[in-house]
């Protein structure tokens, strides 16, 4: 900016001149940098993405694939910059989880190998969470990279996850269910996911689709999210009633504990922008999760979200997945900790859900990507990057 504001001298002129030269003689250079590897990215396509796109989690006997692991595959696609990559995941998602056509319905949960050795979906029941992130990363990819077919498709999906998967539930609001079945119990109870709902994802639809339903899911999500963690130690799912309003899930195979899905709650807290109007209170509401792990010196792998009881330390995707959120609270010494029991224990290369939470969590460190004030994704490449179309 000081030499475009200064007058234009000779040296001036000269500086510009050897600027523009060396950008012209060293053209690989920028290359480079507007593709600039990300081996976290590498390593998860080599070791969880077939050739033909479809994501394995091997720990599985069966070797599922889930619509959340293709949904966050594209996700990481994109923050890499990698249009290939990028495509064969979603031609594999639309092909064999949404019957080749995802412009008229959701793709299924899971796909594997079924009880008679067959390979095809086991569950084609939607989930609702992966939904939301492959409409987001479609919409957020036909931006970026000019691609109207994933911004009209993007918005397909968006209109049926709201047709599909929400309720407008009495004392509550318009609410996102997990999937479109299973999920409204007897007795006017509903059974939900404050993982499901990352506010930075809404305030995207919010802005960017205009149905002003998605403005009335906000407010409902965030009060899902405090409901989840009465004590501020969030719960993988929490039942709602009407009218006693949010109990813990005892029925439930977690019983009311929080444990591989309710880590995604303080992960999704941690990457909200400084600037979201929310972002303090949620921060606020699930502190005590903070002082716990400072204390433990490890976030729990389940804690009985009433009493703060825990069963022993979680996972070292879980040390990855908590550091958003304690660097978004200025936890110093908790931060420290987890940073040190990483290095000592890195996350194991083949432990399909903690190299996704580590791929969020450090992705976002790293500076790979953030989520502006209206859940805009602003990546490391677009700084380097010239498309021409």
């Amino acid at each position: 900016m000081t030499i475009l504001s200064a007058a234009w001298s000779r040296n001036t002129l000269l500086v510009m001149t050897l600027i523009v030269g060396t950008v012209l003689r060293n053209g690989s250079a920028l290359a480079a940098s507007c593709n600039e590897a990300w081996p976290a990215w590498d390593h998860f396509k080599k070791t969880f993405v077939a050739e033909d796109g479809r994501v394995i989690d091997h720990s599985g006997t069966r070797k599922p694939t889930t619509s959340e692991g293709q949904a966050y595959a594209l996700y990481f696609a994109l923050t890499a910059n990698d249009t290939a990559a990028f495509q064969r995941i979603l031609t594999w998602t639309e092909n064999n989880l949404a019957g080749g056509d995802m412009t008229v319905r959701l793709p299924a949960w899971q796909w594997g190998q079924k009880e008679d050795n067959s390979w095809g979906i086991i569950d084609k029941n939607p989930a609702s969470d992966a939904d939301l992130w492959i409409a987001y990363t479609l919409g957020v990819a036909g931006e970026v990279w000019k691609e109207k077919r994933y911004s009209a498709l993007s918005s397909l999906i968006a209109q049926r996850i709201l047709n599909e998967e929400t309720s407008d539930i009495p004392g509550l609001g318009l609410s996102l269910l997990p999937a479109p079945t299973g999920f409204v119990l007897p007795g006017d109870q509903w059974k939900l996911n404050a993982s499901y709902v990352p506010i930075q994802l809404l305030r995207w639809f919010e802005s960017k689709e205009k149905d002003e339903r998605w403005k009335r899911m906000i407010a409902p999500a965030m009060r899902l999210i405090a409901g989840s963690a009465p004590k501020g130690y969030a719960a993988d799912w929490i039942i709602y009633d009407n009218p006693k309003g949010f109990q813990p899930d005892s029925q439930g195979t977690e019983k009311g504990q929080g444990g591989y899905n309710a880590i995604r709650i303080y992960l999704w807290a941690g990457l909200m922008a400084e600037k979201d109007p929310e972002r303090a209170k949620l921060l606020k509401q699930l502190r005590p999760m903070s002082t716990l792990i400072e204390s433990k010196a490890f976030p729990p792998e389940f804690i009985n979200i009433m009493t703060g009881d825990i069963n022993g330390p979680g996972t070292a995707g879980f040390s990855a997945a908590i550091l958003p959120f304690l660097q978004a609270l200025d936890a110093k010494k908790a931060l420290a900790q987890q940073q040190l029991r990483l290095q000592a224990q890195p996350v194991k290369p083949e432990a399909y859900y903690d190299q996704v939470l580590s791929l969020f969590a450090l992705g976002w460190q790293e500076k790979r990507f953030r989520f502006d004030k209206d859940g805009s994704a602003d990546f490391y490449w677009q700084h380097f990057c010239w498309r021409r179309r």
